[in-house]
């Protein structure tokens, strides 16, 4: 009978072995790449404890896989690799190894990792915020838009790359305007980033939003965020369209609540002075004759 239950017994051990090892090390979980105006950032979680730690193995899908060196046997959950992904237009994918913290070694010939989504740098970077200047001609008849070129995190020959560098004439903005104080909206598309608009009422005061626009990206990818909202002076509106009723009403109350109180405070004032007179004369002896 101990001769039959000793295979057990040793496959029981080294089962124990073998979990209590990789139990020592998790996978990692959600790992995710997040890129804005192609920062490249991989994420993951949880964040380690003090017994293991994570390294960051990435490749073109297909091909050789390589190491950031930042990014080797780390106790952080995040790894930068923006100038790391060099060709563009390829599809990367990244593995995140949880091995023994730095320093330590075991007995272990792969460690449990978990693989990235695909990723493309070109394609699926997010565009930021646009920044602009606002321009109205002096006779009102054309109002100017002035894109920046925002800069990346990319750098070639020493020069930091700024986004149409990158995308060249696939990058088009997207406007949209409305007059002050609507609701409805009209588009314009520009290939350039001094954009002139010619189509507005004279004398209306209008307000615009840009993004940055490439149509040959998949539809999600096409627009980036949306800058603030910036809105044109208008000098020579009227009263009445600066202003809503309600506003007009609210200053006409206050302004005749003032009258009402001046007027009042007056009013006293001059009863007190008139009974103080009144009553000094009173008081005043009769002069003998």
């Amino acid at each position: 009978m101990l001769t039959l239950r000793l295979p057990q017994a040793l496959l029981f051990v080294f089962f124990l072995s073998a979990h209590s090892a990789s139990g020592s090390y998790p996978q990692a979980q959600n790992v995710t790449w997040k890129s804005t105006n192609f920062k490249t950032i991989l994420t993951w979680e949880p964040k380690p404890s003090a017994d293991y730690s994570y390294t960051v193995e990435f490749s073109v899908v297909g091909g050789d896989k390589q190491r950031n060196p930042h990014c080797i046997r780390s106790s952080v959950t995040v790894c930068d690799l923006s100038s790391s992904l060099t060709e563009l237009n390829a599809y990367y994918t990244a593995d995140v190894l949880s091995e023994p913290p730095l320093g330590a070694s075991s007995d272990l010939i792969e460690f449990p990792y978990t693989k990235s989504p695909r990723f493309c740098p070109y394609k699926d970077t997010d565009i930021g915020r646009l920044d602009f200047k606002l321009e109205v001609s002096e006779d009102k008849k054309k109002t100017t838009l002035y894109v920046a070129d925002p800069l990346t995190a990319l750098f070639k020959d020493g020069h930091q790359l700024k986004l149409s560098d990158i995308f060249s004439d696939q990058l088009q903005y997207k406007v949209t305007y409305r007059k002050n104080q609507s609701t409805g909206k009209k588009v314009y598309n520009s290939k350039t980033n001094v954009i002139e608009l010619t189509d507005l009422d004279q004398g209306e005061s209008y307000c615009f939003n840009v993004q940055a626009y490439i149509p040959s990206r998949r539809i999600d990818k096409q627009l980036g965020e949306l800058s603030h909202t910036q809105c044109s002076n208008n000098n020579n509106q009227s009263f009445f369209k600066v202003y809503s009723g309600g506003v007009i009403a609210a200053a006409i109350f206050l302004v005749l609540l003032l009258v009402s109180l001046i007027i009042t405070v007056t009013v006293v004032c001059y009863r007190r002075k008139k009974k103080a007179l009144k009553s000094g004369k009173e008081r005043m002896p009769l002069q003998t004759v």
